[in-house]
């Protein structure tokens, strides 16, 4: 069948001499496998492999197959073209662990569009904010993509419910009983940041490098803990080397 949607590349590898497997988050199919041929060879254009790097945008027309793993690309061209990404080391540590906290956290073949819309606005926003503004980007994302996901954290932060509990994902008045431990100021800045939904806000909620890594790394763990299919982000440790 041949149909058209949007996609964001999440992870491209080498297949053969000339070729790519990418895998692509796809705003109809959800994340679907696709094989391109002669994209790496002399005589191809070189605009197609970049077209397939993480994070890219691109519009697609698709051979998919109903019962199929691998498909194929008939056409695609870029839904958005990154003015500042791939030339700011800042901008594009955020953008490859955002494609890989995706590639790491959805099912195969399972649609998401609400999802989609947001990580694909997100990327825009990513690209086109102050760099001044972008620091609270990847832990706005997880935030956001564990919401859609159905794992949204219960309550706020208060003097009565001071702690955030790792089991139950949710404020708590007791202490909890197992590590990571969230409590006093990084959870009263996790609770400011939760219900924010515009992207200039963000830069409103203060907290330093240390901090941030630390509820990262939280929501990491809250999110292995609570899905059975998520494997270790990569690219957290180039996110941590560069993110101040």
């Amino acid at each position: 069948m041949i149909t058209s949607t949007q996609g964001i590349v999440l992870r491209s590898v080498k297949y053969g001499e000339t070729s790519l497997i990418s895998s692509i988050f796809t705003r109809t199919y959800g994340v679907q496998s696709y094989m391109v041929q002669g994209v790496r060879s002399a005589r191809s254009r070189q605009h197609k492999a970049v077209m397939l790097q993480p994070a890219s945008l691109i519009d697609m027309v698709i051979y998919q197959k109903p019962r199929g793993s691998l498909h194929r690309i008939r056409e695609m061209h870029f839904a958005h073209v990154y003015a500042r990404m791939q030339e700011e080391v800042t901008r594009n540590s955020i953008a490859l662990f955002s494609a890989e906290l995706l590639l790491r956290l959805l099912p195969e073949h399972a649609p998401q569009p609400e999802l989609f819309d947001f990580a694909k606005e997100y990327f825009v926003q990513l690209d086109t904010m102050e760099a001044a503004a972008v620091a609270n980007f990847p832990l706005y994302f997880l935030i956001q993509c564990t919401r859609h996901l159905g794992y949204a954290i219960g309550g706020s932060y208060s003097e009565e419910t001071p702690y955030l509990d790792l089991h139950d994902g949710a404020y708590s008045a007791h202490p909890p009983k197992e590590p990571p431990f969230i409590e006093r100021e990084a959870a009263q800045a996790l609770s400011a940041l939760i219900p924010l939904e515009r992207y200039e806000n963000l830069a409103g909620v203060s907290m330093n490098a240390g901090m941030r890594f630390h509820l990262i790394e939280w929501y990491l763990a809250f999110l292995h803990r609570h899905t059975q299919h998520m494997s270790p982000v990569k690219s957290l440790q180039v996110l941590q080397a560069v993110l101040h």
